[in-house]
């Protein structure tokens, strides 16, 4: 397909004009900046305990917690771990550790001891903030480094209570200069392809990631105070703590929290708060897709935005999804732990754009992007797919302590190599076929294992699929597909692999079926296929 104007720097833009954007302040001022427009808002609504919290009451929070870290050692720089499932503690804490001048480092609160201490040998935390049935999981560590550990309900040994930090006296709270540059946020990268970073996010990095979606005349991602976001989706991953939590607080409008995912729970909360955005991840739309109760039983009627991001929704999921939230616009952003925001659907603009499905959306403002040859690094046209670059001011300082992975991943250029790989075609919008080393590598062709997990889920047997390579002496590599039967069915592998062959080229073709009863995956919804091929 040709396009009728072609740039010739090969450098793509967003469709929006970029923005002045204030990422000279620090995240907590940035965030509150608007406060006395809408101070009386609801800006927390806890879905346990239906507790609910203002903008004010948030602020307020956060400023006694942070003076609370102060009485008990905690200064400037210093690192403090979060380590909860989402919760109102949450919040207070993470906008506590800004007031400060801290870091705050995230990790899932499901990882085994040995995955948190790897983590903590990285960030070296001066605290740890978590629930008591998981300080087992932190006291050795603790213990052996003089670490703080703090608990959001009561602990089963006598540590520090998070209750005690909010009664502290905000007022005694000394003034902290936090530069722009400074380390705002320390989380993981995924680790889906090899072992986890801490990627350095800056205050300049994330006020410039929330200011390129909500503000300006014609905001990307169009959210007002009467909004509802639910907040399923773990805080202590990117995706939810910026695009959720942080956006929301700048704009005024509310999130309703829940603590842990379940399809009927979720959609009860929609029909009882009347929830009007709802960012998911591939794996939640896909349940409601197949929930004969979406729809019948609960009334999903507000929902007026579904925003998914953090793994590839193709065209068929993004089609069904739509008669079940028929009021609803569906569309997808695309980002990373080391950028934030990369794209988004200019949908989801106050001035809307049309948009295809399948498309992760349009260049966010402010930034540029490139599509390269993975071989030759050099710059592609539109329609030509290559590796996904970006530059901007939202792109990470690096992996903390290690120059080598970020000479690897941000050029001497700036550009961010992303390791995705997509392309854009005429109306600017981006489409991402694979990432570059989970491409398998069969027969010198290339074989994008979205594509053959696309064919499998649209099969009425299978509730869920993977795709992975299994070294092969003739070819190389061949696909192999790990596959969750639908109840009820029997489905078998010859079966699965007819079904494929049909529709696919020879060496596309699925050499090997494993049945399992859970495809395993990140808390951001991507495929951990690592694990599956530890498997074979």
């Amino acid at each position: 397909m040709e396009c009728r104007e072609e740039k010739q720097d090969r450098i793509f833009r967003s469709k929006l004009d970029d923005i002045y954007v204030p990422n000279h302040l620090p995240i907590h001022t940035y965030c509150f900046q608007n406060l006395s427009s809408h101070h009386s808002r609801p800006a927390i609504i806890h879905g346990t305990t239906g507790e609910i919290f203002s903008h004010r009451e948030v602020e307020l929070t956060a400023r006694r917690v942070a003076a609370g870290f102060h009485n008990i050692g905690i200064r400037q720089g210093h690192v403090i771990m979060l380590l909860l499932h989402n919760s109102p503690e949450f919040v207070f804490a993470f906008l506590a550790t800004s007031f400060i001048g801290a870091t705050a480092t995230t990790a899932n609160p499901l990882y085994t001891a040995a995955e948190i201490d790897f983590q903590a040998k990285i960030s070296k935390p001066k605290l740890i903030l978590t629930q008591g049935c998981y300080v087992h999981k932190v006291e050795d560590y603790a213990l052996k480094n003089g670490v703080v550990i703090v608990c959001v309900d009561p602990p089963r040994r006598p540590y520090l209570h998070f209750s005690e930090l909010k009664k502290s006296d905000e007022t005694l709270m000394p003034d902290v200069k936090i530069h722009s540059d400074d380390t705002a946020v320390l989380p993981f990268s995924s680790g889906t392809t090899g072992l986890p970073k801490a990627v350095m996010l800056s205050h300049k990095n994330i006020v410039t990631c929330i200011s390129v979606q909500v503000d300006g005349e014609n905001p990307t991602l169009h959210v007002h105070a009467g909004d509802l976001t639910l907040c399923v989706l773990p805080l202590f991953h990117v995706y939810s703590m910026i695009t959720i939590m942080l956006c929301s607080l700048r704009v005024g409008s509310g999130i309703l929290i829940m603590a842990k995912y379940e399809i009927n729970e979720l959609m009860g909360l929609i029909q009882k708060y009347k929830v009007s955005i709802a960012p998911f991840v591939p794996p939640i739309l896909l349940e409601v897709a197949k929930s004969p109760e979406a729809g019948a039983k609960y009334d999903l009627s507000s929902v007026r935005r579904v925003m998914c991001g953090a793994a590839a929704m193709d065209r068929k999921l993004q089609e069904t999804v739509r008669e079940k939230l028929p009021n609803a616009t569906i569309g997808q952003g695309y980002g990373m732990t080391e950028a934030g925001v990369l794209t988004m659907c200019l949908g989801f603009a106050k001035k809307p754009y049309k948009f295809k499905s399948g498309s992760c959306g349009s260049v966010i403002r402010n930034a540029r992007m490139k599509i390269v040859d993975p071989l030759t690094r050099t710059s592609l046209q539109r329609n030509q797919t290559g590796e996904i670059c970006i530059t901007g001011d939202q792109v990470t300082k690096g992996y903390f302590n290690d120059p080598e992975a970020t000479m690897k991943t941000i050029d001497e250029e700036g550009w961010l190599h992303t390791g995705d790989i997509g392309y854009i075609d005429c109306d600017d919008e981006l489409f991402i076929v694979d990432r570059l080393k989970e491409l398998i590598k069969c027969k010198g062709f290339h074989v994008a294992p979205a594509e053959l997990e696309a064919l499998l889920l649209a099969h009425p047997a299978i509730s869920d699929a993977a795709v992975v390579p299994r070294t092969d002496k003739a070819t190389g590599e061949v696909p192999v597909a790990f596959i969750v039967r639908a109840k009820g069915s029997n489905i078998s592998e010859q079966e699965i692999k007819q079904y494929v062959s049909r529709q696919v080229v020879s060496y596309k073709r699925i050499q090997g079926v494993y049945f399992v009863n859970e495809i395993p995956k990140a808390p951001s919804g991507k495929t951990l296929r690592r694990n599956l091929r530890a498997r074979i």
